[in-house]
Order: structure tokens, then sequence, then C-alpha cells
């Protein structure tokens, strides 16, 4: 991977991750919120509960991403970045610029899903 290629995964990076902070706080203060506009029924409840359980996963699925995207920028700080951290071909330029925090190749992700490693 060339260095303008890098800058702009780079870029693309803190771009996802400044967007996914902004939406896990939006989600954590929507959370917050619920059942605070007056006095609740039992049906306000559980829904709100539901409600709440959802948006809370969702900003837990949020910071996991936050966490991959911090770990792309530490792998191009240590010169590894696009390569697969399995078996240390370079992963396609193009599943980089679709998911540009993969750790792995097409092949060893599958691999690491169905088996676990």
């Amino acid at each position: 991977m060339d260095e303008e290629q890098l800058d702009a995964a780079r870029k693309r990076l803190l771009e996802m991750r400044e967007e996914l902070m902004a939406d896990s706080l939006k989600a954590y203060a929507a959370s917050q919120e619920l059942g605070k506009d007056g006095v609740p029924d039992i049906g306000d409840m559980s829904s709100n509960s539901y409600t709440q359980e959802v948006l809370m996963n969702l900003s837990e699925t949020q910071r996991a991403r936050v966490r991959d995207i911090d770990a792309a920028l530490e792998r191009m700080d240590k010169g590894v970045y696009g390569l697969c951290a399995r078996c240390e071909e370079e992963i396609p330029t193009r599943r980089m610029e679709v998911r540009p925090f993969s750790r792995y190749c097409v092949e060893c992700k599958s691999e690491v899903e169905k088996f676990g490693e």
C-alpha cells in the first residue's frame, strides 16, 4: 500500500471513528431519557426497557467498532496495516477500501470465524 492510499485510509478511519463516537453518545443520551416523560404505565415501562437495552447494545457494537478502528490506526503506526494478521499476506486493496479496519484477508477471516482462533 503506497503513502497516498495509507493517508486516505487513515483519513477514512478517523472520520468513521468520529461518526461512531458521536452516534454512541447520541444513543446513550437517548437511552437515559427513556421513561422520563411522565408517569409510565406497565406497557410503557416494558417498551422503554426493551428500547433502552437495544440502544445500549448498539452502543456496545459501536464501541467495538471504535476499538477495531483504533487497532487499525495502531497497525498503520507499526507499518503492518493492510497485512493479514494470520497469514501475513497483503489484504486486497478493495477489501481495505470497503473495511479499512480489516485485520484478515477474506480466506483467513472465514477460517477464524469457522474455528474461532
